[in-house]
């Protein structure tokens, strides 16, 4: 048969039927190789004695499929990829279609509509490792992980910002997370003061040895508390350091999650300052909770309701220990100059342990 190239299936299937036309093969051997009843051989062999080795090709052969995708939704597709959802993974990328452009397609039908095209997911993923994975907590709230991501969320629109993120270890939702100009105390308080009064009191917070968290050992920092770890202290909450990168991964591989899909989402908001990126952040929190949220092996919540009578912001901000002078007045040594408006004249103490609200201009 001229222009017919048949498959190695079919080449084996013409190999035997051959073999039982000459005698050498039996009908119920034939069945055994070509993994068919014997009624079926006989039926192959009598169409191959009629149309030849043409009777062997599948009938859709050259035949587009009636449940093909349509040549404009391919090209729609690709065109979307290259442009407005450049940079979003095959498995975002489906999710875009379908709430945006109302193309509801499977995400191995996009990835081969991709691929085809000669567009791999820009997202590598890395070759499976064998290593032992610490368990997750049995109860919301009992452990939360916290880190600071520094990375291009706006790319060439503005600066680099710096992502603060909290997780919870048993089921991997983002109670809240904010943008900062960089990692500071400061932000760290507005993170724990949203989550305390969303969730409650965590037990323990798990953080790698930055120091807002963890003075240095040797360093030219005191040994006490951070401002951090004090306020954590008066909270109740433990505080577990990570000494690697990978012992606090689950919050690293929410920090990869969002710089994967987060960066696409600012970019579709138009987002171009630090107030925009956090709306966009905070509605973009929902859906990722719902996505990649479990639930815990315990129903119980953990969490601690704060304490009505507690003064959450009096907790959640800077104190320093002062001596006041016999003039009535204290040394500011070792404050940041930025830590409050500037005053004219000296600064009093009222009380030995102070906040904001305790220093005033005599």
């Amino acid at each position: 048969m001229k222009g017919l190239t048949l498959t190695r299936k079919e080449q084996v299937r013409l190999q035997v039927l051959n073999g039982m036309l000459e005698g050498q093969i039996s009908a119920d051997e034939a069945a055994e190789v070509l993994g068919v009843s014997e009624r079926h051989v006989w039926r192959i062999l009598a169409e191959y004695r009629k149309e030849g080795a043409a009777a062997l090709a599948h009938g859709n052969r050259g035949r587009r499929a009636n449940n093909a995708i349509p040549e404009e939704i391919r090209t729609q597709v690709v065109a979307l990829a290259r442009a407005r959802y450049a940079g979003a993974n095959h498995t975002h990328l489906t999710k875009l279609l379908a709430e945006r452009e109302e193309i509801v397609l499977a995400r191995s039908t996009v990835r081969r509509i991709l691929v085809g095209a000669g567009m791999a997911s820009p997202r590598r993923r890395r070759p499976p490792r064998h290593r032992v994975r610490r368990q997750r907590m049995s109860q919301e709230g009992m452990l939360v992980q916290v880190d600071g991501s520094i990375h291009a969320w706006l790319e060439e629109r503005g600066p680099r910002y710096t992502l603060l993120l909290a997780i919870d270890d048993a089921t991997s939702t983002v109670p809240y997370a904010l943008f900062r100009q960089e990692e500071d105390t400061h932000g760290y308080f507005l993170l724990m003061q949203e989550l305390i009064q969303r969730c409650g009191v965590p037990l323990a917070l798990y953080s790698d040895r930055h120091a807002v968290f963890k003075y240095v050992p040797g360093s030219h920092q005191s040994s006490a508390p951070t401002q951090f770890g004090r306020a954590m202290a008066e909270l109740g909450v433990e505080q577990i350091f990570a000494r690697s990168p990978e012992a606090k991964g689950r919050v690293e591989r929410a920090n990869g999650t969002f710089q994967d899909r987060l960066v696409t989402e600012l970019r579709l908001a138009g987002a171009r300052t630090i107030s925009e990126a956090n709306q966009v952040l905070w509605a973009f929190l929902s859906r990722f909770n719902r996505r990649f949220g479990v639930p815990p092996a315990q129903s119980i919540n953990a969490y601690i309701p704060p304490d009505p009578n507690q003064d959450l912001a009096g907790i959640l901000c800077f104190k320093h220990r002062r001596k006041v002078a016999r003039d009535n007045t204290s040394s500011t040594t070792g404050i940041p100059s930025n830590f409050f408006p500037r005053l004219n004249g000296p600064l009093t103490l009222e009380r030995t342990w102070w906040s904001r609200s305790d220093w005033t201009a005599s």
